[in-house]
């Protein structure tokens, strides 16, 4: 066995809405518990349920910006700007803004469906 793995095509995560999970590390892409890694691609006017999830969430925006409201506060990433939600926050991310938006995630524990807790 290798001690390594070179990621070549990373897992499309359904969303059932117009925002793009590209999962390259974790539960859904191998199985792999250590964390979660994705890329992700928000469309303007873009919004999703607020969730408490029961892991900690860093994400870094690369491209345009994001809206975060973390436990009722709202919070403007920018390009280049990151963000750490700790555990058990209760966070809602949108795109309100009329350009498109890329940022990339990584949850410790990684990301699942059963632990996100999504309303």
């Amino acid at each position: 066995m290798k001690n390594y793995y070179k990621q070549t095509k990373p897992t499309i995560v359904p969303t059932g809405n117009d925002k793009l999970i590209e999962e390259h590390f974790g539960n859904v892409s191998m199985k792999y518990e250590g964390c979660s890694i994705s890329r992700m691609e928000a469309p303007p006017d873009w919004t999703e349920p607020a969730q408490k999830p029961e892991f900690d969430e860093f994400i870094m925006v690369t491209k345009g910006k994001m809206m975060v409201k973390v436990d009722g506060e709202k919070l403007v990433i920018m390009t280049g700007q990151s963000l750490l939600v700790k555990r058990g926050s209760k966070i809602r991310y949108s795109n309100p803004f009329d350009q498109h938006s890329e940022y990339w995630s990584v949850c410790l524990p990684p990301f699942s469906l059963s632990t996100v807790h999504r309303e």
